[in-house]
């Protein structure tokens, strides 16, 4: 009972000082959080336009009835997922430059998840529909529901990615050894989950039979190896803004061990979308209209066309970067190669993705999508909410992974306040 109560005391003065943390800050780190703030504050009032009249303020329709939030919920799903890289690195093989920012990843995957929910929860036109979909509250019709399972497996996810690092951050925090029977197990759980969570996402689409341009059955490891290539590219620009805004120690070793795994699975992607090509025009059916409308247009119908072979020369130009070591063990062709996986990965798997498979509808119409305002202002108030979070969670685990927040510091301070 003394241990429990013990506990609880240790956690509540963790998490009270974690608050005195992130509520102080340089003038640069203010002008950040409130420059994120009016952003989701402004995302939030078109947002709220939007639930009073329904999706009919948005530009979807009957035909295409996923857009431009779908698009980056499936891209953020990825992002998430990539998270695996550093894990399995850092825990499985000890590899001491990842492990000791592996914990940043993991809240990093945390923030792009909440991202993901947010993204669909605006794509579902009222709130109280939410209802639904929690486990004895709602109905989920599990297991026969797809949506159901994606569910399940993304607030699971969450959890894990918030309770790991959380568990060492705090164990960090008062010095000790954190223990490793109890927390690897869930550290193990955490990479079969993250395959998880983009499969259940890949058969989302999968299941849709009146919908060809996604009933492949590749689907699931393009979706992955995309997946490894976005997301740590990201990884690797925020570590370095991290490196060089805080006293973290982070060796280029991490960098470039990070950077030649996207180049192994910017292969798998560009190959499995090459044999998804090959497939469509080769056997020339009906089928094929949609990859018509992506990569060459369908009846005078082109807006996606510049947009899809963009992504193609920015995804081939990276893998070309990232796979000679030279390119690739130099921070600036390794950023631009970042830049450009980031952008190229979002197109493709993205708007690039999620629209050509309505293209054309059952009926044989055609209707060009295109994100309004209400929806860009929403995606942007969504994107600024976990760059918030991310931000306020770096802010405490910075300091704990260098040393200068802790329990024994704490101590320190009180003992000299107390003498003089």
């Amino acid at each position: 009972m003394e241990s429990n109560q013990g506990l609880l005391k240790e956690t509540w003065h963790f998490y009270k000082r974690t608050l005195i943390l992130v509520s102080r800050g340089s003038k640069i780190y203010y002008a950040w959080c409130f420059f994120l703030l009016a952003i989701i504050i402004t995302g939030l009032i078109f947002y709220l336009k939007q639930h009073e009249m329904g999706l009919i303020e948005t530009n979807m329709t009957d035909q295409v009835s996923w857009g431009l939030y779908i698009a980056n919920f499936t891209y953020l799903v990825g992002m998430a997922a990539a998270a695996v890289l550093l894990v399995i690195p850092s825990y499985i093989y000890q590899f001491k430059p990842i492990k000791e920012i592996v914990v940043l990843g993991e809240l990093f995957a945390a923030s792009s998840i909440v991202m993901a929910i947010l993204f669909v929860m605006v794509d579902l036109g009222r709130l109280d529909r939410v209802w639904h979909m929690l486990p004895f509250i709602g109905s989920m019709n599990f297991p026969a529901s797809l949506l159901a399972w994606d569910v399940l497996v993304l607030n699971g996810y969450l959890i894990l990615n918030l309770f790991i690092p959380i568990y060492l951050l705090v164990k960090f925090y008062y010095r000790k050894e954190p223990n490793w029977k109890f927390i690897l197990p869930f550290i193990l759980l955490s990479i079969p989950w993250a395959v998880g969570i983009h499969t259940v996402t890949a058969f989302l689409y999968n299941g849709l039979a009146a919908r060809p341009f996604w009933n492949a059955s590749i689907l699931a490891p393009r979706f992955l190896a995309s997946a490894f290539c976005s997301g740590p590219a990201i990884i690797i620009i925020i570590f370095q803004i991290i490196r060089k805004v805080s006293s973290v120690h982070l060796e280029d070793t991490a960098l470039y061990k990070i950077a030649e795994l996207i180049a192994y699975a910017m292969f798998l992607n560009l190959f499995l979308l090459g044999a998804e090509i090959f497939k469509e025009y080769y056997s020339g059916t009906v089928h094929m209209a949609s990859f018509k409308y992506l990569f060459e247009g369908l009846h005078h119908h082109n807006a996606l066309v510049p947009w899809i072979w963009s992504a193609m020369a920015m995804n081939v130009t990276a893998f070309i970067l990232f796979l000679i070591p030279a390119t690739r063990k130099r921070l600036s062709t390794l950023n631009i190669g970042c830049i450009l996986i980031i952008i190229g990965v979002w197109i493709e798997k993205g708007p690039g993705f999620v629209i050509p498979g309505f293209v054309p509808d059952p009926l044989g119409e055609i209707y060009e999508y295109v994100p309004n305002l209400v929806e860009l202002m929403v995606s942007f108030g969504i994107w600024a909410t976990g760059f918030l979070m991310f931000t306020l969670l770096m802010k405490v685990a910075i300091p704990i992974e260098t040393g200068e927040f802790s329990h024994t510091e704490y101590e320190k301070e009180r003992t000299y306040l107390k003498h003089h």
